[in-house]
């Protein structure tokens, strides 16, 4: 038992403080360990456990109960955790299991966090007993990390809500104690949302497709409202539901009455192939969606009060369709978005900027001044490059800009705090 406690204690990988003489993870353990009453002692404690390391982190111990019992009747060997921007293959991070207790059903570990830090993560039960020495070539890790996803689990003995990811898996959130404020979302976090907007069909003869929208409306409806779109709607309509927080915003006095249009991706190949600077998807939009809706919503023709938003892709999207129609969009919000593309090795590799930057440093938006709300993850590090680059493009040629750096990853726990930030700033500023 005691080498076991040793090797928890030691188990820290984000503030490099192996060796330190720190016994919080030996609190946890007894001989009583694995028992019924010692796991319902943790839940009340809370899990995944968060306490102060130093002025600036938290270490975070996380829990998988083993429902096959102890090493002698489990077959499992690793528990992997993976931390969106921490442990994922975003990073060059050896990957790390849990350690199991010998002769109970417990795996525990804890990592140093940021104070600020935000994000989601999961759980990856192995039956095989890999280990990592060293730094592991990043191709070798990416694939591992692949073949390794689609068995990541939620962890259960958190009792905030989860998701679906991006990837198609279950995440649970992770909040820092110090992490910018998101009360907005606790009736989400909790699972008492219950304003989720009906879908509506659109088919496309431009694009040739049909697929879902919803329309949120908040406020008193009248026909100068502005408007908001909104990519990867199904995300923000049904998996991370925005309406309750607007509808809040709204009533407080924050944003205005107001009109949002999401727009569902369909699928991957459809999101691949419509967000990143797509001429067809935004001539689409106006040409079909915007009409459609309109003649029974009313919302204003303004571009001053109209804005686009997006994350990854879709933050790409957003800003290439200001840039490019700038007398329908007069503001756009990317979160976290891919302005890489459309080489994501190359820019990796040579740090050059991305097709949609280019553009701009060759006079893409020049001569009408539009309105960014720019947010990047510290811990997405090629993102993080071309919004750095694209940010400095934007200034340059004359646009406003608010830009901002989050203590996070690609990760929609970020996105939904940024994406209300973006509109309360974008809509106070018209």
């Amino acid at each position: 038992m005691q080498i076991i406690i040793n090797s928890i204690i030691h188990y820290i990988i984000a503030g490099r403080l192996r060796g330190r003489n720190d016994t919080r993870c030996m609190t946890l353990l007894s001989n009583e360990t694995g028992s019924e009453s010692w796991w319902q002692a943790q839940k009340q404690a809370g899990i995944p456990r968060i306490e102060p390391a130093d002025d600036r982190h938290f270490r975070v111990t996380f829990f998988w109960r083993d429902a096959d019992g102890s090493e002698a009747t489990s077959p499992l060997r690793r528990v992997w955790l993976n931390i969106t921007g921490v442990t994922d293959h975003h990073q060059r991070a050896v990957p790390r299991s849990l350690q199991r207790v010998t002769g109970t059903d417990v795996w525990l570990g804890s990592y140093l966090l940021p104070a600020t830090w935000r994000g989601s993560y999961s759980l990856i039960p192995d039956r095989q007993a890999r280990d990592f020495n060293g730094e592991p070539d990043m191709m070798t890790l990416r694939a591992w990390w692949r073949d390794l996803l689609p068995a990541a689990q939620v962890d259960s003995l958190n009792p905030l809500r989860s998701w679906c990811g991006g990837r198609g898996n279950g995440v649970s959130p992770l909040h820092m104690p110090l992490a910018p404020d998101q009360q907005l979302w606790e009736a989400v976090d909790r699972g008492e949302e219950t304003h989720i907007a009906p879908p509506h069909d659109w088919q496309s003869a431009r694009l040739g497709n049909r697929r879902r929208i919803w329309i949120i409306e908040t406020g008193a409806p009248h026909a100068d409202r502005p408007l908001a779109i909104l990519l990867d709607g199904q995300f923000w309509a049904t998996k991370m539901p925005i309406a309750g927080p607007l509808h809040t915003l709204t009533q407080r006095g924050d944003l205005p009455s107001a009109v949002y249009i999401l727009i569902d991706v369909i699928d991957t190949a459809h999101r691949s192939a419509e967000l990143p600077c797509n001429a067809d998807f935004w001539l689409a939009a106006q040409q079909e969606l915007l009409p459609k809706v309109q003649t029974t919503i009313p919302f204003t023709a303004d571009p001053q009060q109209t804005l686009v938003a997006g994350q990854s892709f879709g933050g790409l999207s957003a800003v290439y369709a200001a840039l490019h129609w700038p007398q329908r969009f007069g503001a756009a919000i990317s979160q976290s978005g891919s302005f890489w593309w459309p080489d994501r090795a190359l820019n990796a590799a040579d740090q050059q900027p991305g097709w949609l930057n280019g553009q701009i440093a060759a006079g893409l938006g020049q001569g009408q001044a539009q309105r960014f709300f720019i947010e990047a993850g510290s811990r997405e590090p090629l993102v993080l490059t071309a919004n750095h680059d694209l940010h400095h493009q934007l200034t340059d040629a004359g646009h406003q800009v608010n830009y901002r750096l989050v203590e996070g990853g690609h990760d929609a726990l970020c996105w939904r705090g940024g994406l209300l930030d973006g509109l309360t700033s974008l809509w106070q500023r018209c």
